[in-house]
């Protein structure tokens, strides 16, 4: 177990990449991790071992290469000393790869909250249409149905409500976001579903249209 490790500024020229690196990145987004580190500077330091003369580095060579492009002199580092090869390339795996995956929506709302398509593309790990299909995977705005209903009072509760529904989140595929709106759009009309909150009218449309499906 390694406990206090420090960040160090060392000069570039003293890093080497190592042999065994699988992490392959295309020329757009070499492009855009230059343009990262213009904007926020180096804020993830490179995992480097001590190796013959020089550090090695274990994680963090596409940034290492960016910032000799653009010219800096010193980077920063986390040395994890005299590692064993073997020790070297697992850390190395473990640093390229990740545990999880970004829930869809979260990450769409996220996204969108810090600007548009255009900037983001210049300097996020996404392509265009990546950024696109995640700006699109909030475009069924249940709040947005054309369906007129009353507003319903506030009220205050005098005792803890009975749970009668719950919240699910799906995706769709784009193409089929607009009639799917529609097909909901149409069921809450036609039977009626507009006494109660937007969510909620939604969601009965679909369970109606769903145990239709069943007969």
């Amino acid at each position: 177990m390694r406990n206090n490790l420090q960040v160090q500024q060392v000069p570039i020229e003293q890093l080497t990449p190592n042999p065994y690196n699988t992490n392959v990145v295309s020329p757009a987004n070499e492009e855009k991790i230059k343009e990262s580190l213009k904007r926020f500077g180096q804020f993830k330091p490179i995992l480097v071992r001590e190796f013959e003369d020089s550090f090695e580095i274990i994680g963090g060579e596409h940034r290492w290469r960016a910032a000799q492009e653009l010219g800096l002199k010193e980077v920063s580092v986390i040395n994890l000393g005299a590692l064993s090869d073997e020790d070297a390339k697992k850390i190395s795996l473990i640093d390229n790869g990740r545990y999880g995956e970004d829930d869809a929506f979260r990450l769409s709302e996220l996204l969108s909250s810090l600007g548009d398509i255009d900037d983001l593309s210049t300097y996020m790990p996404y392509t265009d249409k990546s950024l696109e299909s995640l700006f699109a995977n909030s475009s069924i705005e249940i709040d947005d149905l054309e369906v007129d209903e009353e507003e319903l009072a506030e009220e205050t509760p005098t005792e803890k409500p009975v749970r009668t529904h719950v919240v699910m989140r799906f995706k769709v595929p784009i193409e089929d976001s607009g009639k799917i709106q529609k097909i909901i759009e149409r069921i809450m009309k036609e039977q009626g579903f507009t006494e109660s909150d937007s969510l909620t009218n939604a969601g009965d449309a679909l369970v109606y249209l769903c145990n239709g499906k069943e007969e």
